[in-house]
């Protein structure tokens, strides 16, 4: 029988991971008092606030966010429920615009999946004439959509239409009475933030879950071939 050398190192068995216990209704209450603390903890740093970019608000800013994303997190896991505000991944800039409003733009961006492409195929057909069946695209689909319908009834009939919305967002800026007559050659030129009057973003929180759960999934299937 061969001698076995004190040097060869064995290889290390993989310790399958710990699945955490659930999330329960008391660590609930205690994300929502930090919550209230960061909020508080908050207003004194804006009262107390230096300059614009005062660090302390800034701190208290990122630690309100934290604390409001846990708690969010845990009311929908231990109560399926969620919070009515998203909060800012950053502080968006102080508006510096003129108080006298002459004249504005609005900039929307609606994002879409085609989650059902015949029913896209067939909403083509209802809305144009000769669409060919054979030859139809998905491309060709969505410019006779476009072409038949404006953007909020397609954001309104998305589903119907085989589309799946994604995230949407609308800015109204404050602009230049003379800039907003005639047409631009670069109408989606860079957005000035400081002029920015109002914003609306809408989350898509479903899309987002399902990347996360296709994410664990993946991890996890890494894991189970590790093992």
């Amino acid at each position: 029988m061969p001698e076995t050398s004190s040097s060869v190192t064995q290889p290390s068995l993989i310790t399958p991971p710990v699945a955490l216990p659930p999330a329960t209704p008391a660590e609930v209450r205690q994300a929502a008092e930090a919550l209230k603390s960061a909020i508080d903890a908050h207003l004194r740093a804006v009262e107390s606030r230096v300059d614009e970019l005062d660090p302390a608000v800034l701190e208290a800013f990122d630690a309100l966010a934290a604390a409001a994303e846990g708690y969010d997190e845990l009311l929908y896991a231990v109560h399926d429920e969620v919070t009515p505000f998203e909060v800012m991944a950053d502080p968006q800039p102080n508006y510096d615009g003129p108080d006298e409003v002459e004249a504005l733009s609005v900039f929307i961006r609606r994002d879409y999946l085609v989650a059902d492409p015949d029913a896209l195929a067939a909403a083509a057909r209802t809305a144009a004439e000769g669409v060919d069946p054979e030859t139809a695209t998905t491309r060709s689909a969505l410019l006779d959509i476009f072409d038949a319908y404006d953007a909020d009834e397609i954001a309104y009939r998305a589903e119907e239409l085989g589309l799946q919305p994604g995230d949407s967002t609308m800015w109204v800026v404050a602009a230049d009475p003379e800039g907003v007559v005639g047409w631009h050659d670069d109408p989606f030129s860079e957005v000035d933030a400081e002029l920015v009057l109002y914003r609306d973003d809408v989350i898509d929180e479903e899309v987002e879950e399902d990347e996360e759960e296709e994410e664990d999934e993946e991890e996890l299937e890494a894991e189970e071939t590790l093992l």
